[in-house]
């Protein structure tokens, strides 16, 4: 697969039809290299290697113990304080990783003139793939002339650049076509600049996707609130299924199955006149507690329970709650001058319907 490399103009001269130096290379080697315009660039929707002219490639190497890797960025931001004319607030720096020698190099950018490449690379929809000073498009050990500029590459992570030419050093300078074949060293000066390009709607997409997170996770913690709560008051109503029926021997749906036993009593009530009395007695006891030691007889007719009370315990009782609790269990009570008659409610209904 073929790269694009380009040698770019002065930052600060940058625009859509700067002519740039363009290099194509396949399997490390150049098949062909021209000058183009970004413009026309644009058209190849191809990802770029970016080279800065030499007089924005600023460079230079600090000697460093070992250091983790926070704090070898840290001593590198340090010293660049005192290497930067400006402030370092207005720049891009980086730096690569130490070598066995104890070097570090460190290279620095005004952020503008970064934004401004930004900028037109994404008016002509070019992608940047990376951005390093310019002796790192040359192979290690080589040397070039740019502009009256001496390049030299003395590793994969070391190069420099010497502003006085071929009086800085007698170096050979290497062939035209391997000007640009060097191997790209591990760092560069595209952090920032990729930052930048992954926001707008790369920024907005990640902001919803964190809110949709959030959401969902807030949804999962309530429905789990809420499976919980629905345990806990499913294990309560099975405890008291379990006491008011003991006859069952697994409550799986205590709703259910309390409702179905209800109503098998009911049907044994209504078809076993011993248990209906039972039921009504019981009921009674429960419902209409000051009747008791007020009782001189009872008797069990038709489905009705009549109290006979004593003579002086034959006064009428007020309302109150005991009436509402006879009426939920399916019973009324009437008063004569004798007591109570107790019985299914319905049937109480009827027969003061036929009294009137």
């Amino acid at each position: 697969m073929k790269r694009l490399r380009i040698g770019l103009p002065p930052l600060d001269q940058l625009n859509a039809d700067s002519p740039v130096h363009v290099a194509w290379l396949e399997g490390g080697v150049v098949v062909s290299q021209g000058c183009e315009s970004l413009a026309r660039l644009g058209k190849t929707r191809q990802a770029l290697d970016c080279f800065l002219h030499p007089r924005d490639s600023l460079l230079t190497s600090l000697e460093l113990p070992p250091l983790p890797a926070a704090k070898t960025a840290a001593a590198v931001a340090c010293a660049a304080q005192a290497l930067i004319l400006g402030p370092v607030e207005q720049m891009q720096v980086a730096h690569g990783p130490r070598e066995s020698c104890g070097r570090v190099q460190v290279a620095w950018i005004p952020t503008a003139g970064l934004e401004r490449l930004g900028q037109v690379l994404a008016q002509q929809q070019l992608k940047l793939r990376g951005l390093y000073p310019a002796p790192y498009a040359l192979p290690v050990g080589a040397a070039a002339l740019d502009e009256g500029y001496l390049l030299t590459r003395d590793s994969l992570q070391q190069g420099a650049v010497h502003p006085l030419g071929l009086q800085a050093l007698d170096v050979p300078l290497v062939a035209a076509p391997q000007r640009w074949s060097g191997a790209v060293p591990a760092w560069g000066l595209h952090g920032h600049l990729s930052q930048r390009a992954s926001g707008g709607w790369g920024r907005a997409l990640a902001g919803v996707a964190l809110a949709t997170a959030i959401w969902t996770l807030g949804l999962n913690l309530y429905a789990a609130r809420q499976v919980d709560e629905g345990q806990r008051l499913k294990a309560l109503m099975s405890q008291q299924v379990r006491q008011a029926f003991p006859e069952l021997p697994v409550v799986l749906n205590p709703l259910q199955q309390a409702r179905q036993q209800l109503a098998a009593r009911q049907n044994d009530a209504a078809t076993d006149p011993g248990q209906r009395f039972t039921s009504l007695l019981q009921q009674v006891g429960s419902s209409l507690p000051f009747m008791v030691g007020s009782v001189d007889r009872l008797t069990f007719e038709q489905g009705r329970l009549h109290l006979v009370l004593l003579t002086d315990s034959r006064s009428p009782v007020a309302e109150g709650d005991w009436q509402a609790a006879l009426a939920q269990a399916g019973f009324a009570a009437t008063h004569d001058d004798q007591g109570w008659s107790i019985g299914p409610a319905q049937a109480a209904a009827e027969s003061e319907a036929i009294d009137e």
